[in-house]
């Protein structure tokens, strides 16, 4: 509760979302992301992938997850917004990768990149209102 106290009382653009929109989002990004980076791992676990494949997907789980720790934990709008311009950059990298071995699962991520797209440019803007 202090924590999202914290951040309604930071300075947001007009055109943020409501709070509680983030909540069912994400949910359901989270389940995208669990089925279709699961997928990605099976396959470079049974080699039908090259291993390198999955290093992204990888990577931007660990990123994804560090987020609410450097915005809420830390309260750190800089380190948040460096965080997810790395969510981003891997996202890209994780859907050229797995692009050219299967069409279905890097589109499935395209609903994640416009979402993480969304909430890059937020925050970024955030991180400069609250300077």
């Amino acid at each position: 509760m202090k924590n999202s106290h914290w951040y309604s009382q930071l300075k947001k653009p007009s055109w943020s979302p409501p709070s509680w929109l983030f909540g069912p989002v994400w949910t359901l990004l989270y389940i995208v992301i669990a089925i279709s980076f699961g997928k990605v791992f099976v396959l470079a676990w049974q080699a039908q992938v090259p291993p390198l494949v999955a290093l992204p997907f990888g990577l931007n789980l660990i990123f994804n997850l560090s987020f609410t720790s450097l915005q809420f934990g830390l309260k750190n709008n800089l380190l948040a917004a460096l965080d997810i311009i790395l969510i981003l950059a891997t996202l890209i990298w994780a859907i050229l990768a797995i692009y050219p071995y299967s069409l279905g699962l890097a589109a499935a991520q395209i609903p994640y990149l416009l979402w993480v797209s969304f909430a890059t440019v937020l925050q970024l803007t955030i991180t400069r209102l609250n300077r």
